[in-house]
């Protein structure tokens, strides 16, 4: 027997219709690409939207088409989410942080047939529009009187321009809720990048996810600024939930200083904001050096990379702002966990509480997942036994975009490439990654518990652990640390801070100090290129010795 229900698909366009119907006052504010603030209504970026898919439409851009974009968090950008994928058309995020022979390839294979870009990446642009052979036209984001020329790209269009001559009239078309919405690239740190191909349908249940209480807990009284750029994995899904809920959105540009952070969100009283723990470092080294305080900010989701303990701590105990840990993948759209607290948990002593606090968290309804050993075999989830992590549920991929790399499933489950253990309570915590484990006579080491007594040390800034080759174990692991600015720091004073914290056969067997750690595109830190550089570090050192 079926139900009497409505069949109603989920589209991305049904998110700004809601938010234009019932939060049209709510603010949209923006520093932009040109340095001033730009203030608008969910009402009227409704109205610039449906402008502009007349204006993609005007491109020669149909269903499934692809539309690339080169740009921060602003409200231009905002508008081409909700413009392409609400006409039927496919948005492609492309990250500016890539090398551009690896852009290229990105757009190449993706076959994007417009390209939009900041400002900012007009001389990338430049180098790369030769190459760009299936783009049709380019459209630089800004207004007439900021209008950039160039000899080296064809068919160079302004964004205002193309609006300006569009009706604000657009009827948002019905199709089927699993057409394609949105196209984001993961890393590529191993061989050439994959496509993860998002549906309407993923996307509106992920939204839905990563509203709930329990989960990022986004609210119509919220003031959110994601830092986590718009360009990877759509912002952590952010736009579009703040569309759903009706939060006051507040988007950064490309000023993602501490200082520049800092004032947004005095200025503007976020409430909540998003982002990696790179660029936390940088807020709270500016919140520290000039005595401030946060006004309004009361939690920050960290994801992107292990949350160091010391910058919990720091956020939490210093200024009051509630840190949820939160993990995720662009296969994934990219969140799985978040590290909510039960009622049980609130009244754990502080260094308890902590530890549960510490871990990536627990599933977000819809996403299913477990540890398997070597052999597939399920492991128990005592917070004791590691494995690898896999993962399934209605907004993770099942194949990469043009089939990249073959089926990717084992036994209709995602495999993640992360180690992690999972408690009774099912809060989850990688241990590793699966390339990045140390295996030391055949036992395996945690290269991220090393790293967070290493960042707890108040003379470390940042700090890496790999697996260095060793004549007699195979692998143990060798510290690679940045200093703080004008810290004296010894390799014996740091390691005797883990005296105690670990079993002695984890102790790490040397320390080298570097000027800074090689950062990816999203904020990660490298750790193959640190292999690849270190890897031989005790093999040298024990042959110099002898």
């Amino acid at each position: 027997m079926f139900a009497s229900m409505m069949q109603q698909p989920l589209l991305v366009s049904s998110l700004l219709a809601h938010a234009e119907r019932h939060h049209g006052d709510q603010e949209i504010v923006s520093r932009r690409v040109e340095g001033d603030i730009h203030r608008y209504t969910y009402r009227a970026m409704a109205a610039r939207t449906r402008q502009l898919a007349n204006g993609i439409a005007a491109l020669g851009v149909g269903p499934g088409g692809r539309v690339g974009t080169l740009a921060w968090n602003g409200y231009r950008h905002l508008e081409l989410y909700y413009a392409v994928s609400g006409s039927g058309a496919v948005l492609h995020t492309l990250n500016p942080r890539l090398h551009p022979d690896q852009l290229v390839w990105i757009a190449e294979h993706a076959d994007d047939e417009v390209l939009f870009f900041d400002l900012s990446f007009l001389p990338l642009v430049e180098a790369a529009a030769p190459r760009l052979g299936k783009v049709r036209a380019f459209v630089a984001m800004t207004d007439r009187a900021h209008m950039p020329a160039s000899s080296t790209i064809k068919n160079l269009l302004c964004y205002e321009d193309l609006l300006s001559v569009q009706r604000s009239e657009f009827t948002w078309p019905t199709f089927d809720e699993n057409t394609a919405c949105s196209l984001c690239y993961t890393s590529g740190t191993t061989g050439n990048p994959k496509g993860a191909l998002y549906s309407h349908r993923s996307t509106v249940l992920h939204t839905y996810a990563i509203a709930l209480p329990d989960s990022l807990n986004c609210s119509a009284s919220d003031t959110i600024l994601p830092v986590v750029p718009m360009f990877h994995v759509n912002a952590w899904g952010l736009p579009y939930a703040a569309c759903m809920v009706g939060a006051k959105l507040v988007l950064p540009g490309p000023f993602l200083d501490g200082r520049s952070l800092y004032e947004l969100f005095e200025s503007e009283g976020v409430t909540m904001s998003a982002g990696v723990p790179t660029v936390w470092q940088g807020l709270l080294a500016h919140v520290e050096a000039n005595n401030l305080k946060f006004s309004t900010m009361r939690r920050t989701v960290i994801g992107g990379s292990a949350c160091p303990p010391a910058m919990m701590t720091a956020f939490q105990q210093r200024f009051d702002v509630a840190v949820l840990h939160a993990w995720g993948m662009t296969e994934l759209s990219p969140l799985g966990t978040a590290c909510t607290l039960k009622p049980k948990h609130l009244a754990l002593p502080e260094e308890e509480r902590l530890a549960i606090q510490a871990k990536q968290g627990r599933p977000v309804f819809g996403i299913d997942m477990k540890i398997v050993d070597a052999d597939g075999k399920e492991l128990p989830h005592d917070g004791q036994a590691a494995g690898e992590l896999l993962v399934r549920g209605p907004w993770v991929i099942q194949s990469y975009f043009k089939g990249e790399g073959g089926d990717p499933l084992v036994g209709g489950w995602f495999p993640t490439g992360d180690v992690a253990t999972i408690d009774a309570d099912g809060y989850m915590q990688i241990t590793d990654r699966s390339k990045d484990v140390i295996k030391s006579g055949g036992e395996w080491i945690g290269s991220i518990e090393l790293e967070n007594i290493a960042m707890a040390h108040p003379g470390v800034a940042m700090a890496a652990c790999i697996a260095a080759r060793h004549p007699k174990w195979d692998e143990r692991p060798l510290l690679i640390v940045v200093k703080k600015p004008g810290v004296e720091l010894t390799s014996a004073e740091l390691l005797k801070s883990f005296e105690g914290r670990i079993a002695r056969w984890w102790m790490p067997d040397d320390v080298v100090f570097i000027e800074a750690l090689p950062l990816g595109a999203t904020g990660k830190v490298q750790k193959a290129r640190l292999r690849e550089q270190y890897r031989d570090h005790l093999v040298r050192g024990q042959l110099q010795a002898a």
